[in-house]
């Protein structure tokens, strides 16, 4: 049997979720970077930059069938829950909120379903 026929719909989602969190973490940092007199301040951007990293880790590693990537689901979960709740500080756009959210939840289930 093959990896891929091992990774069930929880999985998928969770895989999915990690790397849209990613993708948006950068486009946030890109845009706060362009953009003078953003509210973001020097930690901010490394909580965004951790997030954008754990994420796309954590999804390779649950791509193939990593014997860490319970633990790193957790890591990972912990991490979106930091940037999740730094975003929710600031004004506006709560799209990142939203998906570092979705994917703590996710990371959540899935470091339950690799203990």
């Amino acid at each position: 049997m093959q990896h891929t026929e091992m990774i069930n719909e929880n999985m998928r989602k969770a895989i999915d979720e990690c790397m849209s969190c990613s993708a948006l973490c950068e486009e946030t940092i890109s845009y706060c970077m362009d953009m003078p007199g953003t509210m973001m301040d020097a930690a901010n951007l490394r909580l965004m930059m951790d997030c954008a990293a754990v994420t796309r880790t954590c999804a390779d590693l649950m791509r193939r069938m990593s014997p860490f990537r319970g633990e790193m689901c957790t890591m990972c979960a912990r991490v979106c829950g930091a940037c999740a709740e730094m975003c929710e500080k600031m004004p506006r756009d709560d799209q990142l909120a939203r998906a570092c959210r979705a994917c703590m939840d996710s990371c959540n289930a899935m470091a339950g379903a690799a203990a």
